[in-house]
């Protein structure tokens, strides 16, 4: 088979398109996957550079899609032949893949291969944002980062379908349209304003939003909380921009009884109903045409180190995937 390959941290070029053993028979409780896609996500690009910990040598890449080749003893929710998907699996960036039973997912017929191994991560991230980190009401107004991006895209339409009033941070403006087209009802090019949480300030009267979903991290931190309202939360979901410096926790009583909270995938689909119910609700949604997910850029496995560059430069929208 063949894979990409980390053998020390860094820049896009560590990642090496190798051949590597065939993994053989699964496991324990295991399944082994011929893959169709592979999603592209920033923990990939954290755990390259070595911001998140990484064992190297080993293969990148933690979602994705295929077709189930064997099973393993123990294991009864798959069969080979099933079309799966999967989140949280290191080592996806391979044409095959040893893949937990507890963490793949059945894909539904309505859905494409493709389609599920780029969803699940952003989807389901949206999913827990909108429902659990801050579970937004009608008539509430948030603020969105990088609205036009995978998980912005997604989590905007979550919440305006309930009524809540979303405004977008965007770089462009191709990408304010995007985020408008998503159901923005504000937008902010954050390239153009000295003050972006003066600007929200304005669009919301002086008050501030409810909630701030911020994925950018350090280059919108301190504009996110100045723009809560008293008792506003910041849910910190990523940094794309880089990681936030320790904070002082009295910044959360003088900025208006501030919440802060910074949670992560993984602990939003610790049970195999949580994951079925949450990912079944993200592909009933693309099925059904109440959310619209865009594949931006599919690139062969082997150039994996341009989809990081690229998603790196926050120039793309949508969904990056890579295709053996």
């Amino acid at each position: 088979m063949h894979a990409i390959e980390i053998r020390e941290t860094g820049g896009p070029e560590v990642q090496l398109y190798v051949e590597k053993p065939d993994p053989g028979a699964p496991g324990e409780g295991q399944i082994l996957v011929e893959l169709a896609a592979a999603g592209v996500n920033f923990i990939d690009l954290y755990r390259r550079e070595g911001r998140y910990p990484l064992p190297v040598p080993c293969v990148p890449g933690e979602e994705g899609s295929g077709t189930v080749l064997a099973v393993g003893p123990g294991v009864t929710r798959f069969r080979p032949g099933d079309r799966v998907a999967w989140t949280t699996v290191l080592g996806s960036y391979a044409t095959r893949v040893l893949v937990p039973e507890e963490k793949a997912i059945v894909v539904p017929d309505d859905i494409d291969l493709p389609t599920a191994g780029g969803v699940l991560v952003h989807g389901m991230t949206a999913h827990f944002l909108a429902h659990d980190s801050y579970p937004a009401r009608e008539g509430e107004t948030v603020l969105v980062h990088a609205a036009a991006g995978g998980v912005g895209q997604l989590l905007t339409q979550m919440l305006t379908r309930r009524g809540v009033r979303v405004i977008g941070t965007v770089s462009t403006e191709e990408k304010e349209k995007l985020a408008r087209a998503h159901g923005a009802d504000e937008v902010i090019r954050y390239t153009e304003t000295d003050d972006l949480a003066g600007e929200v300030r304005r669009l919301t009267g002086g008050e501030g939003v409810h909630a701030v979903y911020d994925g950018v991290g350090a280059a919108t931190f301190d504009a996110s909380l100045d723009s809560l309202r008293t008792r506003g939360t910041l849910v910190l979901y990523g940094g794309a921009s880089g990681a936030v410096p320790p904070v002082d926790v009295m910044r959360l009583l003088w900025g208006g009884s501030l919440t802060l909270t910074r949670p992560y995938l993984e602990h939003f689909r610790a049970t195999t109903e949580e994951f079925e119910r949450r990912a079944g609700e993200v592909f009933a949604g693309i099925a059904d045409g109440t959310l619209r997910f865009t594949v931006a850029r599919t690139y062969p496995l082997a150039e994996a180190h341009r989809a990081h560059t690229d998603l790196a430069s926050r120039s793309t929208t949508g969904k990056l995937l890579l295709v053996p």
